[in-house]
Parts: C-alpha cells; structure tokens; sequence
C-alpha cells in the first residue's frame, strides 16, 4: 500500500490555498500569478498521485507491479498546456487593459450592483392566493384605467 508524503501533500494545501486566494484578488496581475501557482500546485498533486517512480510501461519486459501508471503523466502535461493557455490568455488581457485603463485592476460593474440590490418578488406556492392577487391586480388596473378616463 503507497503512503502520501505528509510535506508534499501540505505543499500541494498551501500552492492551492495561495493560488485561490490570489485568484480571488482584483488584480489581474495577481490572478495570473493566482493561476500559475494552481498549475504547479496541480502537477505536483497529479505526480504524488502517480506515485514512486517505476519501470517503463512496456507489457512483457517487467511484471505488471513494477509498471509505472503513465496516467498521472499525460494528465500533468495536460495541465500544463492549459496552464500555459491561461497564463498567456490572462497576459494578454492584462496588458490590454492596462493599455486602455492605465492600470490592471478590475472594476465593479455598475448593472450588476444595480440588480443584485433590487429585492426579488416572493413567490407562494399556494397557487389560490397567487390567483387571488392576480385578480386584485387586473382590478386595480381596471379601476385606474377608469379613473384616468374619467379624467379625460
């Protein structure tokens, strides 16, 4: 039975807990740097669970137990490809943004403010009392509909 190294498996807890709370920021230099750091947080924890190091998968010239997973491998270097993507996507948009803003911070976003503070109608699921305030409603539109052409 394989035991996991206690300070690698705290290494891989404090890169993922870096890279998360740096990604959390509103910088996007530091949300780049939040991403490489998952990255490397990503490839060591996809390395420790591969396990030790073991023989080339190559069926017929070693036992089947001394193989060596080659899973772990392809998906690390699967990570880092899209780790490369990111942290060059995130450059790019770094950089434009510090071309057009002056600076890389990002900004609230003045209509999702404005609809996170309205208040949501409450819904009932007694569907009598929906019907009954809906009959209400068609009333008193009808009845202000009567005024204002009294008015006229």
């Amino acid at each position: 039975m394989n035991t996991i190294n206690v300070v690698m498996a705290l290494t891989v807890a404090v890169l993922f807990s870096t890279g998360f709370y740096l990604l959390l920021q509103r910088s996007l230099m530091r949300v780049l740097l939040g991403v490489v750091v998952l990255g490397h947080g990503t490839n060591l924890l996809l390395q420790i669970a591969g396990g030790p190091p073991g023989r080339p998968p190559i069926v017929g010239t070693v036992p089947p137990e001394l193989i060596t997973d080659p899973l772990p491998q392809a998906l690390a270097l699967t990570a880092v490809v899209i780790t490369f993507a990111l942290t060059t996507f995130l450059l790019a948009l770094g950089y434009r943004s510090f071309v057009l803003v002056g600076h890389d911070e990002v900004q609230d976003d003045v209509e999702d403010r404005r609809i996170a503070t309205q208040t949501m109608p409450s819904a009932s699921l007694d569907e009598d009392h929906d019907h009954e305030q809906l009959v209400r409603e068609v009333e008193d539109d009808e009845a202000d509909d009567e005024v204002e052409a009294r008015a006229r």
